[in-house]
């Protein structure tokens, strides 16, 4: 699965990706310290962001691929 954050009025920006098989890979200027993502299966994965500041204001999206 992929995390995207698109802040306003700003492009969409790679958070993470994330599998059942392998660690989270964090893209730079992103770390599990501040986005902690959990997979619990194929189906279903949660990201929490820690400490929350108005700088995380964004949309966020998950995708989901075969590959």
């Amino acid at each position: 699965m992929l995390w995207y954050q698109q802040p306003p009025r700003d492009s969409l920006k790679l958070v993470a990706s994330t599998s059942t098989w392998m660690q989270n890979s964090y893209e730079e200027g992103y770390s599990e310290a501040k986005f902690d993502i959990s997979r619990y299966n194929n189906d279903l994965s949660v990201m929490t962001i820690k400490n929350v500041t108005s700088n995380d204001a964004a949309t966020y999206f998950c995708a989901a691929s075969d590959h």
